[in-house]
């Protein structure tokens, strides 16, 4: 039995690394290969490729859209794609592996040095910041909760001046806003870590807490983070050439105080460039929200479901946590309802018009009711991918549906992600849920009334055919009788 590896990793490392993976498998067993896959997800590197596993191997599909080690697979047929090309073409990539369409990976084995050939270079810059995304997210996360637990005890209970103090609250807070605080340096510390490997990380962190301090947020890190590893990885080239014993001086000395130096002078003269560029567009968004939270419904809620979870869905993502860090819960509030009803959509869809769908199908929107409830949109990706030309619009308005409702009821969630388990923290629960329910409803209705009709059509179809073929061999009686 022929026998092919496959590596999966997408930005926050929970639900496509994995959806992609049993896809992967299922194609696979299909086709009578046998494959091992390896996750890079958010719990770290499981079912780890050794060399062992590269002996006698058919070629290598890695499907990630952030940096994993494939320096490995150098001199090896590798076939480098999206981790959504593995949940859409899963039987077709395996399918050029084992027809020999993958390209072989050259380079030297040195990860920080290696870049695919066959990768445009969008798709790598694309990489480079989805890395930072993915390394970020778990500090955004665990400081927005905790920030957000602190306000059980009140609004003001981390304030010592406030009637409301709690010291248990103002722990929470303070923790909370620690780890919200190197958000932005970490980011920047990996996308530099994606371009240029170790080398980069201190050039980068550096960079991202001149981005804080200078007010560059956001913005001022991605500017850092990809100056600070190209810069290291043009460095690393020139000095090359270095005798050995010279590598700790390198590696330890020289390197890092270029980078640093050079870094922190660029952010210092263009910090405050750019925190004016950053505070500028913050400033519309929280004026939109009070001058026309319609519009800005409609925006959050089309970003939200347009890649469900992917750049565009990260934009308006991060642009809520920022908000939530200087203060702003009701950005939040539109952000995570657009997220969770995309695969609540499908869930009640499922439900309410079996019909319209298969058994596997069926399986699979029962549970999508617990990734919705989560705040995991990736649930609905299966279901997009079928038909996105009708699905994703139909998304799209049922995302923007509940976003709407959110700001116009001046919602607030304090916390970035944990979907309807983080309801004690929210302003208004109930009237949120509602919002949420609303806009699933009515995506419920678009998709189940649509697959109905899409059935009774293919019905329609198979039975005139079938008809048609009776007239045919009737015909062909009468004509063999004659």
């Amino acid at each position: 039995m022929k026998k092919i590896i496959a590596v999966t990793g997408c930005p926050t490392g929970i639900a496509h690394t994995y959806m992609a993976e049993e896809a992967l498998k299922h194609a696979a067993k299909k086709i009578g290969v046998e494959i091992k896959v390896e996750t890079n997800g958010a719990a770290g590197v499981e079912n780890a490729i050794t060399p062992a596993d590269l002996q006698d191997i058919s070629g290598v599909i890695i499907a990630a859209d952030k940096d994993v080690n494939t320096s490995r697979f150098n001199g090896l047929p590798v076939l480098e794609v999206p981790v959504k090309d593995a949940l859409h073409h899963s039987a077709e990539l395996i399918n050029k592996v084992l027809n020999g369409e993958a390209p072989i990976r050259k380079g030297e084995k040195d990860l920080t040095m290696t870049k695919a050939s066959t990768e445009s270079v969008g798709r790598q810059l694309y990489k480079h910041l989805m890395s930072g995304v993915s390394n970020m997210l778990p500090f955004v996360v665990a400081g927005g909760v905790l920030i957000a637990l602190s306000f059980l005890w009140g609004i003001y209970s981390a304030d010592p001046q406030s009637a409301e103090y709690n010291a248990i609250a103002a722990m929470l807070m303070n923790i909370g806003q620690q780890a919200f605080s190197i958000m932005v340096p970490v980011f920047t510390a990996y996308i530099a870590w994606s371009v240029a490997g170790r080398s980069g990380m201190v050039a980068g962190f550096v960079g991202g807490l001149m981005a804080n301090a200078t007010g560059a947020g956001f913005l001022g890190g991605i500017i850092a983070g990809f100056a600070a590893g190209y810069l290291m990885l043009w460095v690393k080239q020139r000095l090359a050439g270095l005798p050995r014993q010279y590598e700790g001086l390198k590696s330890i000395f020289i390197m890092p105080l270029i980078g640093v130096l050079a870094i922190g002078i660029l952010m210092a003269l263009l910090g405050q460039p750019v925190a004016a560029i950053n505070n500028g567009m913050m400033n519309w968004l929280v004026s939109l929200q009070e001058a026309n939270p319609i519009l800005l419904g409609i925006v959050v809620g089309a970003m939200c479901s347009f890649d469900f979870g992917g750049p565009v869905n990260k934009a308006a993502y991060v642009t809520g946590t920022l908000l939530l860090g200087q203060g702003n819960y009701f950005f939040m509030a539109g952000v995570s309802a657009a997220c969770i009803t995309p695969p609540l959509v499908i869930a009640l869809a499922t439900t309410f018009f079996p019909k319209g769908f298969n058994e596997e199908e069926r399986t699979a929107g029962m549970v999508n009711y617990i990734l919705g409830c989560t705040h995991i949109t990736e649930g609905a990706i299966p279901f997009a991918a079928k038909d996105p030309l009708r699905v994703i619009p139909m998304m799209m308005i049922a995302s923007s549906v509940s976003a709407v409702f959110s700001y116009l009821l001046q919602i607030q969630v304090p916390a970035p992600h944990g979907g309807f388990l983080i309801l004690p923290l929210v302003s208004k629960p109930l009237a949120w849920v509602l919002c949420i329910l609303a806009g699933s409803v009515c995506g419920a209705l678009m998709l189940g009334c649509w697959r109905l009709w899409q059935k009774r059509q293919q019905l329609a179809t198979a039975e005139a055919e079938a008809e048609a073929d009776k007239v045919n061999i009737a015909q062909g009686g009468q004509n063999a009788a004659l």
